[in-house]
C-alpha cells in the first residue's frame, strides 16, 4: 500500500504506521461520493498490507469531518431513485465493515467538529483520542433520517450505553468532550497541540507489539458482539492456540527467560 497515494484523502506512511485524513478543512472535512469510496476500498486493502501495522485517522485544519457534504451528498440524495439510494447507504455502511474487518488497529485523532458520517469514523475506530474542543454529533435526525445508520444502533450502545447512545441518536445533540470522555467514547482527552503526538505514541506502541496477534484480538473483538460466551471462549481458544504457534510467541518466551525485552516481528 506503500506505493498507492489516494486521490480524495490525505495518507503519510511512516515506520508501519499509517497516517491518513479528510483534506477539506475549509470545508471542516467533509466526505464526498468519492472519498467514501476510496476510504471504503482503502481499508478493504489493509486487510491484506503487510507494510502497515495501525493506522491513525487524523483531524485537519483543527477539525476532524462534517459529515456527508451537504451540496455534493445531501443534495444530489434527494434526486435519486430508491435503488440508487440503498446502493450508497451500503457503500457507506462497507466503510464501517472495511475498518472493523481491516485487521490493523485504528486510532482516531479527533479534533473540533466531528459529526454526522465523521463521527461514525470516529465510532467504528478501536481507539478515540481527543482534544477538549470536540465536538462530536451523530445529527442524522437533523436531516430528517433516522438515527439508525451505518451501523450506529449495533455499536454506539456498546461503547456507552444503550440510553446514552439513543438520546444522541434521537436528538442529534453534541456530546461534549468531557462527556466523551467520561461515557467511555474517548480513551483520553489531550490538549489541541499534543494530539498529533499523543496518536503516534499510541500508535508506535501498538505497531511494536504482536502485530499477528493484535489482528486476532480486533477481530474478536468484531466477531464475538454475535456470539453465546460459550461460543466466545471457543473462539479465544481457537485464536490463542493459532497465536501460540507463532514466532512472536517464541521470542516473548526467549526475551523472558533472558530477563529482556522481546522485539516482535508480527509473524
Amino acid at each position: 500500500m506503500a506505493s498507492s497515494t489516494p486521490q480524495h484523502f490525505l495518507c503519510e506512511i511512516e515506520g508501519r504506521i499509517a497516517t491518513i485524513a479528510l483534506d477539506r478543512p475549509d470545508r471542516k472535512n467533509p466526505l464526498t461520493f468519492d472519498s467514501y469510496a476510496e476510504l471504503r476500498d482503502w481499508f478493504r486493502a489493509l486487510a491484506y498490507s503487510d507494510d502497515i501495522d495501525v493506522v491513525i485517522f487524523a483531524s485537519n485544519g483543527g477539525n476532524f469531518s462534517s459529515g456527508g457534504d451537504v451540496h455534493d451528498i445531501i443534495g444530489p440524495l434527494t434526486q435519486m431513485s430508491m435503488k440508487e439510494l440503498l446502493t450508497f447507504t451500503r457503500m457507506t455502511g462497507d466503510l464501517v465493515k472495511a475498518m472493523v474487518n481491516c485487521g490493523k488497529p485504528v486510532i482516531a485523532a479527533i479534533d473540533g467538529i466531528c459529526v454526522g458520517a465523521g463521527a461514525i469514523i470516529a465510532m467504528a475506530s478501536d481507539l478515540r483520542i481527543a482534544t477538549p474542543e470536540a465536538k462530536t454529533a451523530f445529527l442524522f435526525t437533523r436531516v430528517g433520517l433516522a438515527g439508525c445508520d451505518m451501523g450506529a444502533c449495533a455499536i454506539l450502545p456498546r461503547i456507552i450505553g444503550q440510553g446514552r447512545a439513543a438520546e444522541l441518536l434521537y436528538t442529534g445533540r453534541s456530546m461534549s468532550a468531557d462527556e466523551g470522555l467520561a461515557w467511555g467514547f474517548f480513551n483520553q482527552l489531550v490538549p489541541s497541540g499534543a494530539l498529533t503526538t499523543e496518536a503516534h505514541t499510541r500508535a508506535e506502541r501498538i505497531a511494536a507489539g504482536p502485530n499477528f496477534a493484535h489482528m486476532m484480538t480486533k477481530t474478536m473483538l468484531a466477531q464475538e458482539w454475535s456470539m453465546s460466551i460459550e461460543q466466545a471462549i471457543e473462539a479465544e481458544a481457537q485464536a490463542q492456540a493459532i497465536c501460540m504457534q507463532t514466532g512472536d510467541f517464541e521470542r516473548a518466551y526467549k526475551a523472558f527467560v533472558a530477563k529482556d525485552k522481546p522485539v516482535f516481528e508480527g509473524n
